[in-house]
């Protein structure tokens, strides 16, 4: 499989942490011949380095490339060695490190002649990786065509030549990313597209285009991307991977292949092909490598063209049980005490994309059985859950929340879930279902748990019937957590840990991430969740009765001994889980 074609964004400021591993091989003495070295260390013996001098005198190549080409050493033993000897840094190049502005500072056939690749420039210094960097002569050229000082580096010159034609590509070529991928790689259910395509579709049954999107689907499934975006640019489309929260361009395919691409994809998801003015949406069910995966799709009309987003459900990866999402004991144990009650309201809040939804249905699974008439109003139903009564809610078809929650009450419920409670009318019905002997289960969009209270208050909601009904809230967000191939530690600054008001020991050392290939240089795989739990106290229900304001609310959240989300992001970084970046990041909104 050819590799995705990864765009990385420009650099600016302080290096990234991605290339800290750029490490300064100084120092003084004599290093003594490569070679020797070599077979010092103990990576090659003395036969095999009688090979190479052999090999590279024969064919006029550099030792160490020929350590390399022979098998006999690998780049990322070999380049230490090498640096020591020329006092320079080294690299592991990778595409995911090339800055697309900082490339065209070099011309094309100067990197090409002086092997060398431009990397990023930060404050005016270009860093370039070089197969000579002790070369003075080539560092006098770069200087004089970019008018800029330069920062050599060392890399393989097989590295270099490999990624240097790729970095000065203009145009994407689909032939030559979906050469080795058939055109079946992606398996539809019989019921997913009809393949008895019309002629107005017939340009977007072309191979190249077919395999294209297969192509994407597969990468996406294996990224563990929960989104897939496809936007239309002046000259080029841009491809986006949401992963682990972090949109992360990854395809550029030209202009002219745009409209083709989401006609395929409209195709699969049986949405009007012929329609363009107006959003759509519709569903996809493939199985990528025996894996099912439902792609919900959405286009969306814009002055570039049609805008399509496929958000990828992929059931493997989801795990609906509260005791598998990493809550504190004692927020497990809250949470479980309010399911358990036979009526009242228990929100969820956090912005989108927090995992909202795996908590609810978390939630459902938990308390369902066939002794309960479960019902729940969506929009959309991402997951089918078995002995629950899922509504898919409509606006065009009037089949609004409100709408079908006051028919869900005719229809003998025992817990009713609301996806999201998102104007009065749905929160007086919610409300009134609480109070009227049903455990109600739903959403909200606020910073953390006491806001949800205030929310529901500015929707008109009288506060007697908000503490009479409430049950508790559960606030959440999720952070992304550090790659364990890269994972390293340091000192953080002062002022950070002063602006997360961190009250542990400030010279205790924290872990972080620097990039590597495992996670596309982000320094991140994977994410957890950071719970914040309110319960709905004796004390609480007095403070809502009153209309308290919402720093009253959070100081008895507190006294209730609750960890604010700020403080289970804290906990999480002490435990080494996530950085203390990624706290400010998620967890600071004040």
């Amino acid at each position: 499989m050819t590799a995705l074609t990864a765009v990385p964004v420009s650099f600016a400021g302080e290096l990234p942490a991605s290339l800290l591993s750029l490490t300064e091989q100084t120092g003084s003495g004599t290093y003594g011949r490569l070679g020797d070295r070599l077979v010092s260390s103990g990576l090659i013996t003395e036969a095999e380095l009688e090979t190479a001098l052999a090999d590279s005198q024969s064919k006029g190549r550099r030792l160490g490339e020929t350590f390399v080409q022979l098998g006999l050493v690998e780049e990322k033993d070999l380049l230490p060695f090498i640096a020591q000897q020329l006092r320079v840094p080294f690299i592991h190049l990778r595409q995911g490190l090339v800055d697309p502005a900082a490339v065209k500072a070099v011309p094309r056939n100067k990197a090409e002649g002086l092997c060398a690749l431009a990397l990023f420039r930060v404050r005016g210094v270009l860093t370039v990786a070089m197969a000579e960097p002790q070369n003075l002569l080539h560092l006098d050229e770069l200087e004089r065509v970019t008018r800029m000082r330069i920062r050599p580096v060392l890399a393989m010159r097989s590295a270099i030549e490999g990624l240097l034609p790729r970095c000065y590509e203009v145009d994407f070529r689909v032939d030559n990313v979906t050469a080795d991928l058939s055109a079946d790689a992606v398996e539809l259910s019989p019921d997913a597209v009809h393949l008895d395509l019309q002629d107005a579709q017939s340009q977007a049954d072309e191979s190249p285009v077919i395999s294209l999107v297969n192509y994407i689907i597969v990468h996406a499934a294996r990224q563990r991307a929960s989104d897939i975006h496809i936007e239309p640019g002046p000259k080029h489309t841009a491809v986006r991977f949401r992963v682990d929260g972090e949109l992360r361009e990854v395809l550029r395919p030209r202009r002219e292949f745009h409209a083709a691409l989401v006609s395929r994809i409209k195709v699969m998801a049986k949405m009007d092909i012929a329609e363009q003015r107006i959003p759509q949406d519709g569903r996809i069910h493939v199985v990528v490598e025996r894996r099912e995966i439902d792609l919900r799709c959405s286009t969306l009309p814009t002055v570039q063209g049609e805008k399509c987003v496929m958000r990828v459900l992929d059931r493997a990866n989801v795990t609906f049980n509260l005791d598998s999402l990493g809550m504190p004991h004692q927020q497990l144990s809250s949470i479980k005490n309010m399911l358990a009650k036979p009526y009242g309201l228990v929100l969820v809040t956090g912005p989108t994309g927090s995992g909202k939804t795996t908590t609810l249905y978390s939630a459902i699974e938990l308390v369902k059985s066939e002794a309960r008439n479960i019902v729940t109003v969506e929009d959309p139903v991402e997951y089918q859950l078995e002995l629950i009564n899922q509504v898919q809610a409509a606006s065009n078809r009037s089949l609004t929340f409100a709408s079908v929650l006051r028919s869900i009450l005719r229809q003998d419920p025992d817990i009713i879930m609301i996806g999201e409670i998102r104007d009065a009318e749905t929160a007086e019905v919610a409300i009134q279902a609480a109070l009227t002997g049903h455990l109600v289960l739903s959403t909200l969009h606020t910073n953390d748990s006491a806001s949800a209270i205030t929310r529901l208050m500015d929707m008109g909601v009288a506060s007697y019937k908000i503490a009479a009904a409430l049950v508790g809230v559960i606030a959440q967000r999720l952070v992304r957590t550090i790659c364990p191939v890269c994972r390293t530690t340091y000192y953080p600054p002062e002022d950070m840990l002063q602006t997360l008001h961190y009250q542990g020991d400030h010279r205790r050392q924290f872990a972080r991430g620097e990039g590597c290939d495992a996670c596309f240089d982000s320094g991140y795989k994977g994410r957890v969740g950071i719970y914040e739990v309110l319960t709905a106290t004796k004390e609480m229900r007095g403070l809502i009765s009153a209309q308290a304001d919402l720093e009253k609310l959070r100081d008895c959240v507190r006294r209730d001994g609750g960890a604010t989300l700020l403080d289970a992001g804290l906990r999480c970084a002490e435990e080494g889980r996530t950085s203390l970046d990624e706290v400010l990041r998620v967890a600071l909104f004040e």
